[in-house]
């Protein structure tokens, strides 16, 4: 991939840019470049091996994670979740299925709208997050959000509906959900530098995730302790091509499954993407792409398939990346034209 370092190096002195952009072709890192700090009040500077959390970049693993029960007959695409849902989340219809939840079509009402105008900086989870550490701790936050629309009438983008399938992976295999994706997506892909880890005691090498491009302000009270089914796992540009190229080749869920997961379920204008199931699609190419933006995170994976490029920009902060994920977006446009 031809990229373009002088657009970089703009996009960069936009803003407050900290985290790490890299470009991995193959076997070969063709870019790298590592800004600002893994701790700002202590001065660390951020490296390639930094740990940064990719918000709802980690939806995918969820994804990965039920389609492993699915393949596995221990769910179905076709079950409706009421199913193991027993009396729980009464207001979810009886009509939604396990696939409805994977490509948002559930019509369920959200427990984080996303259409709501809150800022990064606002509280906006109802209960404390220190206590949000298994799936089914969330189901609290996730009741009493009355249906919006018929099951499969449209798109429209649900955090909730990756927390109810986080649930289910839990009822299912009989362990959390940090567990049971562990052994289902992070084993089989040899993803070593992924996990979902504790906002509150992060080890040396994860870098924490500030509300603001400036000031010393972090995350711990805006999200839950530890990221679950909707997002919040922390990982590494490594990781990240390991993750696509695990991925593709059959490494997690078979071929014929995971080209299931990335074909082109629905359009989405707004977003200037189409969606399958659990993965973002390029608007016109076969490129696939993960992303997340969260109190303390900014986040794009995207992978080129023909020639085995990743280039990912993981931010930790919350606005400081976008510039940079916009100019690499548009060198990705002219690369597959």
């Amino acid at each position: 991939m031809n990229v373009d370092t002088r657009s970089i190096d703009e996009a960069v002195s936009k803003g407050v840019f900290t985290g790490v952009i890299a470009v991995d072709v193959g076997d070969q890192r063709t870019l790298e470049r590592c800004e600002g700090f893994l701790h700002r009040a202590l001065r660390v500077p951020l490296s390639a091996h930094t740990r940064i959390a990719i918000a709802s970049g980690s939806k995918a693993f969820t994804a990965l994670a039920v389609m492993r029960l699915v393949e596995d007959g221990r769910l179905r695409l076709d079950q409706p979740v009421r199913t193991l849902l027993d009396g729980d989340l009464p207001l979810i219809a009886g009509g939604v299925t396990v696939e409805h939840l994977l490509t948002h079509t559930s019509g369920m009402g959200d427990y984080l709208d996303e259409d709501a105008g809150w800022e990064v900086s606002d509280h906006v989870l109802t209960l404390p997050v220190h206590t949000l550490t298994t799936s089914e701790a969330f189901l609290p936050m996730l009741d009493g959000h009355p249906q919006q629309f018929a099951p499969g009438e449209r798109f429209e983008y649900c955090n909730g509906g990756y927390m109810v399938l986080a649930v289910l992976l839990e009822r299912v295999t009989g362990q959390n959900y940090h567990d049971a994706v562990q052994q289902l997506v992070f084993q089989p892909a040899g993803l070593e530098e992924t996990a979902f880890l504790p906002l509150n005691d992060l080890p040396a090498d994860a870098a924490p995730g500030y509300v603001f491009d400036e000031g010393n302000l972090v995350n711990t009270l805006h999200l839950p302790v530890l990221g679950n089914g909707d997002g919040g796992a922390f990982t590494t540009a490594s990781d990240l091509h390991r993750f696509w190229l695990a991925f593709l080749e059959g490494r997690i869920v078979s071929r014929e499954t995971a080209a299931e997961m990335v074909r082109p379920r629905h359009e989405v204008p707004a977003e200037q993407m189409r969606y399958g199931m659990g993965f973002w699609i390029h608007k016109k190419h076969p490129a696939l792409i993960l992303e997340g933006y969260d109190a303390g995170a900014s986040f794009r994976s995207t992978h080129i398939p023909g020639s085995r490029t990743t280039v990912s920009v993981l931010g930790n902060s919350s606005e400081g990346a976008w510039p940079v994920i916009s100019a690499l977006a548009q060198m990705i446009d002219a690369e597959l034209a």
